[in-house]
């Protein structure tokens, strides 16, 4: 017997579906608020969750993310009164089971339950897959999702699309994939499809004989014979030629090639992932790239996050970079200030991951020897950014004017000396365990203390090292 809660402010709607259901022995619960629903799939270790789009505290779109990450993990299938092309695809992009409308029938709702039941099961018996992540850092469900599609496509050897934009770490996904493959062992052969050049492309894709065209000295291998029991991976296959793209096709189909000025074909048993950061599907409208190479392409399709859209990751990427680049530039430990975890959640991140590293180790250079990274030491491009947000969010504030008098008491200056030092010690105490969300490890980390240390300075501040919790 499965539990299936009902995330709808319709009762009418929740009632049917909840006999429906019953009907099936299956356990059924609702919801009428999306806040409500969301307490309740916390709480209830739930196997299926049948969404509403349109609630009346909030999007069920936007509430995906935090139904995944609950501890069950349920499957989410999106029910709505409105036919929705494009909430159709936002939902299957976030990893919904399936969107229906409102009213199915018991036969619809019936085989829904039943594939999406039988998938789980099997999904939960098969257990999770042990991955090499190799650099791949993070654990918001966007990117455990991703995960998720590169444990799935390691176990075959179906054709793989990674999509992303510049910097989302599409060749880390790829070599992912390979290394969690039973091809580990043999070559991933990396195709630059950006950078080939356009007289040279079959030569170095395929391979040539000496004496093939002028200049062809020796003969050569092509890279998609160096693949040969292994993963050929074609970066930026957006800029494939179209001619190439006709000849590789073929090649994909039936793995077999013919290098140039070669009497007879050769065979490769090469396993494909490619990756762009363009919109493919409107290159195909515009007749800029293949429909049938499209489809060989994508047979599992991964689109990568960009980070402005998983800011929970920032600090674990931001821990990561930070060793390395100090011991790459010959540079003590140093710690990050709360303020400068702030921007780096609050910056938008146009070139993503390899954007965020290149603005540390530009952090790292800028600090010299101060041992702690704080706003002022980023790039000039992020601090730019930084302060007309900063300025138009001021802007939308009332004025308070009885903030203060002249008339406040005058103390010693040691008094008032020793009173600055030990808020500011409070409040950066408190910011430090708030971005951190109390992770001591963490926190010692990111402050440049020891842990005992700051143990020491949190009971001198009387600030606990747990998280509250909201319930009490």
């Amino acid at each position: 017997m499965a539990r299936i809660l009902i995330i709808d402010d319709d009762i009418e709607v929740c009632n049917v579906l909840t006999m429906a259901i019953e009907r099936m022995d299956h356990e059924a619960s609702y919801a009428l608020t999306l806040k409500s629903g969301l307490a309740e799939n916390l709480n209830g270790q739930y196997d299926v969750v049948f969404l509403d789009v349109n609630l009346p505290d909030g999007n069920g779109l936007d509430a995906l993310p935090r139904i995944k990450q609950s501890p069950s993990s349920p499957e989410v299938i999106i029910i709505t009164g409105k036919g929705d092309p494009d909430g159709a695809e936002l939902a299957v992009k976030c990893g919904v089971w399936d969107y229906l409308q409102k009213s199915p029938s018991l036969k619809e709702l019936n085989l829904q339950l039943r594939r999406v039941l039988r998938y789980r099961e099997e999904k939960l018996a098969g257990g999770q897959r042990l991955l090499n992540r190799e650099e791949i850092i993070g654990s918001s469900p966007l990117i455990t999702q991703c995960l998720e599609l590169v444990s799935r496509a390691a176990a075959t050897d179906i054709n793989v699309l990674i999509h992303g934009e510049t910097g989302t770490g599409k060749e880390l996904f790829a070599h992912a994939i390979h290394k969690n493959s039973n091809r580990r062992q043999n070559n991933f052969v990396i195709v630059d499809c950006a950078t080939l050049p356009e007289n040279l492309v079959e030569s170095i894709l395929f391979g040539h004989q000496k004496g093939a065209y002028t200049g062809a000295d020796r003969t050569s291998q092509g890279l998609i014979a160096q693949a040969d029991g292994g993963t050929l991976f074609l970066d930026e296959v957006g800029e494939l030629p179209l001619p190439t793209q006709k000849a590789f096709l073929r090649v994909l189909q039936e793995h077999r090639f013919r290098p140039v000025g070669a009497q007879t074909e050769q065979t490769s048993h090469f396993r494909l992932v490619a990756a762009t950061n363009r919109n493919l599907d409107q290159m195909v409208a515009q007749g800029l790239f293949r429909e049938d190479l499209h489809y060989r392409l994508s047979s599992i399709l991964i689109n990568l996050p960009p980070i402005r859209n998983r800011p929970d990751d920032i600090i674990e990427l931001a821990m990561h970079c930070l060793p390395r680049y100090c011991e790459r530039n010959g540079i003590g430990t140093k710690g990050f200030s709360p303020e400068f975890i702030e921007a780096l959640r609050s910056y938008t991140w146009p070139g993503n991951v390899r954007e965020l590293g290149n603005c540390i180790e530009s952090a790292l250079s800028e600090a010299g020897n101060e041992p702690t990274l704080i706003p002022r030491h980023l790039p000039t491009r992020v601090r730019v950014q930084l302060a007309r947000n900063s300025f138009a969010q001021n802007a939308q504030k009332p004025d308070n004017k009885n903030a203060g008098t002249e008339a406040d008491e005058i103390s010693t200056f040691r008094d008032y000396k020793e009173a600055v030092v030990t808020a500011a010690e409070k409040k950066y105490l408190k910011r430090l365990l708030k971005v951190t969300r109390h992770d001591i490890k963490t926190a010692s980390q990111m402050a440049n203390l020891s842990r005992a240390r700051l143990y020491a300075l949190l009971k001198k501040h009387n600030l606990s090292d747990r998280k509250e919790n909201p319930s009490r």
